[in-house]
């Protein structure tokens, strides 16, 4: 069941739309698994309660949000994220080091041959063990299908083996991309690594009783603009809505952008390796020799996870060829490729300078990992959040692009 609106979808619609997709079903017991609060714009929060409130007279309903990496989520952002209706000990936290179990692996022949030959080593497939509990009748992954630097268009199979994955995975899926180029991945479907989780999702979840929910949006300021949604368990749903949000979340802006500002929600923007979303989506747009300003005013650390945040402190984002040649020299880089792989994409490669302007992370901190720094307090008095609008227009007599929120589009060229 999908729907492609013109109009996006009343609060009342969707409402309709969730109760159909569990019309008929015998239900005791139901995992729901959202996106965390970094997919604020998502949808998925207000899918996730209407589950909820549906279910929860009728079967138990856990909710286990497919952190991946991330740190768990806090009492009031669940709150904010699913309302203060869905109640706060209904949370699952996965934990993407200890709380999983292996259930296949892709072989490496295969990794090979999607690589193009760039990668030679087998990926063991690792999930949540709570999702091989068979007392689940069903398990809905609820979550938005846009463009991505790792796996080239978010969500479906994504939600299960990155989200509720295990660190083999995780860090050998981002590996891979980076190793073939986010360039040649952002935006399209079938990218290696998709085609990797395709393998795992066909070999290995076949017996799950899964249900994909996927999301299209845009928004308009703080309002997310939910224009389609996908209910089922095949492909071709998660197909329609590449299609449809490349429509909608790919923006083609010309020419070159000499000066781009992008802005990161403190909400939902609190270290590089989500805000470096900066970095990922606007790269195909930024001329040679141009600059990217950055208003990170939550960004208080690199890392979601501690030893994240120290490898990124350590190692910096240095470049595409240094990053491969400490992976080579370097132990405790090579035994967290995620960690490589993002240095990797957070890193301009000298094209074009990138810099933090934050509140929360010193001079030396922002410097330290090879970006440039300037304060925020600074930096709003020129580029203000609350006066720009998103696209061209001139400051100070000089010419930017402003990007009010990087998670919802790919920019270029």
């Amino acid at each position: 069941m999908y729907v492609e609106s013109k109009t996006p979808i009343s609060d009342d619609e969707l409402r309709e739309l969730v109760r159909q997709s569990i019309a008929g079903r015998t239900l005791r017991k139901v995992l729901l698994l959202p996106p965390d609060y970094t997919r604020l714009y998502s949808g998925a929060g207000k899918i996730t309660r209407l589950y909820w409130e549906l279910l929860h007279d009728v079967c138990t309903v856990d909710i286990m949000p497919a952190l991946g990496t991330h740190v768990p989520m806090t009492r009031e952002e669940c709150a904010a994220f699913f309302g203060p209706e869905v109640p706060f000990d209904s949370i699952l936290v996965h934990n993407w080091k200890t709380g999983v179990e292996k259930i296949g692996e892709v072989p490496a022949e295969f990794v090979r041959e999607v690589s193009e030959g760039l990668v030679d080593e087998s990926i063991d497939v690792e999930v949540n063990r709570r999702l091989l509990d068979p007392s689940y009748d069903l398990i809905v992954s609820i979550g938005q299908v846009v463009p991505h630097e790792v796996v080239g268009m978010a969500n479906y199979s994504k939600n299960i083996f990155v989200g509720c994955g295990g660190s083999s995975m995780i860090n050998s899926s981002h590996m891979l991309g980076a190793f073939y180029g986010l360039e040649r991945i952002m935006g399209k479907d079938f990218s290696p690594v998709r085609r990797v989780f395709d393998y795992a999702e066909e070999h290995f979840l076949k017996d799950l009783p899964l249900l994909y929910v996927l999301t299209v949006t845009t928004n308009e300021g703080d309002e997310t603009l939910l224009h389609d949604v996908y209910f089922g368990r095949g492909r071709a749903n998660f197909e329609r809505a590449v299609a449809e949000s490349r429509q909608r979340n790919l923006i083609a802006v010309g020419k070159p952008l000499k000066k781009v500002v992008v802005n990161l929600d403190p909400r939902e923007f609190k270290s590089t390796w989500l805000g470096n979303k900066a970095v990922y989506r606007t790269r195909l747009a930024i001329a040679d020799g141009g600059d990217l300003i950055v208003l990170a005013p939550g960004v208080d650390k690199f890392g979601e996870d501690p030893e994240n945040d120290r490898l990124i402190r350590k190692f910096g984002y240095v470049g595409r060829e240094r990053v491969l040649e400490l992976v080579k020299t370097e132990p405790e880089l090579k035994a967290n490729l995620s960690v490589a792989a993002h240095l990797i994409h957070g890193s301009s490669d000298g094209r074009f300078r990138v810099t933090y302007c934050t509140k929360l992370l010193t001079r030396d901190e922002v410097e330290g990992v090879n970006f440039a720094y300037r304060p925020y307090d600074e930096a709003v008095k020129t580029y203000d959040p609350a006066v720009l609008k998103d696209g061209f227009q001139t400051v100070d007599g000089e010419e930017i692009y402003y990007i009010s929120n990087p998670a919802l589009g790919l920019w270029s060229v």
